[in-house]
């Protein structure tokens, strides 16, 4: 389990706005041209604090890429939602932002390698992560309509069908897996919430992994609540989310 460089369980990052000053985060209709407050690159970008802190998605987690594939390498946990549960409590993953796709394709990819009845290799996890770090963008959920972790996903199942532009049925199937997925987080937001997102990619995974891959995965259990409701920089969704619970915010 990842820890907090103490040896202890994780803990929950509470830096839900500006990584560098800690003010609230400001959402742009119109991207304006911002230079990486870590890299100095300058980028349009839709997304900053008032004091014009910008981070582009290269540095946005780039000490967490590591643990998070680390741990999914090594665990050997069959349950997808056990996984996440753990990485996304871990003390620098951020309430928002694209990391939690990778917590979705690497917990479901250490799921189907563990319970065995496909071959799923360290070599394709990793795959499956960089084609997520690829198309996995901050903001874009709103921006375009696709949450990063649709895409991670798909990247899933295109590595595990073998799926690419020239291919017929394993492409169709990712599309279609994809297209899910899109579908069931649409029903889950306003706000967006990456926390449930996972839980319902997630779900739907399991789902065409019965459907698509004949394997079957364990499902969410039916007590999971969020710790992380208190967190939400947007305001939870309370009794909207299927996952919150009056206690998790006390």
């Amino acid at each position: 389990m990842p820890d907090n460089g103490a040896g202890q369980h994780p803990k929950e990052n509470n830096n839900v706005d500006c990584q560098v000053c800690g003010q609230k985060l400001e959402y742009f209709s119109i991207g304006k041209k911002l230079a990486c407050y870590h890299c100095g690159k300058k980028e349009i970008g839709n997304i900053s604090c008032p004091n014009g802190h910008y981070i582009c998605d290269e540095c946005h987690g780039k000490d967490l890429y590591d643990t998070i594939r680390d741990y999914i390498i090594t665990t050997p946990s069959q349950n997808s939602f056990e996984v996440a549960e753990i990485l996304m409590g871990y003390n620098k993953v951020p309430m928002l932002g694209c990391e939690n796709a990778w917590i979705a394709a690497g917990a479901f990819m250490a799921s189907l390698k563990n319970q065995g009845s496909i071959t799923v290799t360290n070599n394709q996890i990793c795959e499956a992560l960089n084609r997520t770090r690829k198309q996995a963008i901050g903001g874009y959920c709103g921006l375009t309509g696709v949450c990063g972790i649709a895409p991670a996903m798909g990247a899933c199942f295109s590595v595990i069908l073998g799926a690419a532009c020239n291919k017929d049925r394993e492409t169709a199937t990712t599309m279609k897996v994809v297209g899910k997925i899109v579908n069931a987080i649409s029903n889950q937001t306003g706000p967006c919430c990456c926390k449930n997102f996972v839980r319902t990619a997630l779900s739907e995974a399991i789902k065409s992994a019965k459907e698509y891959l004949n394997v079957t995965l364990p499902s969410p259990d039916k007590t999971l609540i969020c710790s992380h409701s208190i967190r939400h920089p947007h305001g939870c969704r309370k009794s909207k989310c299927p996952y919150f619970k009056m206690v998790a915010t006390l």
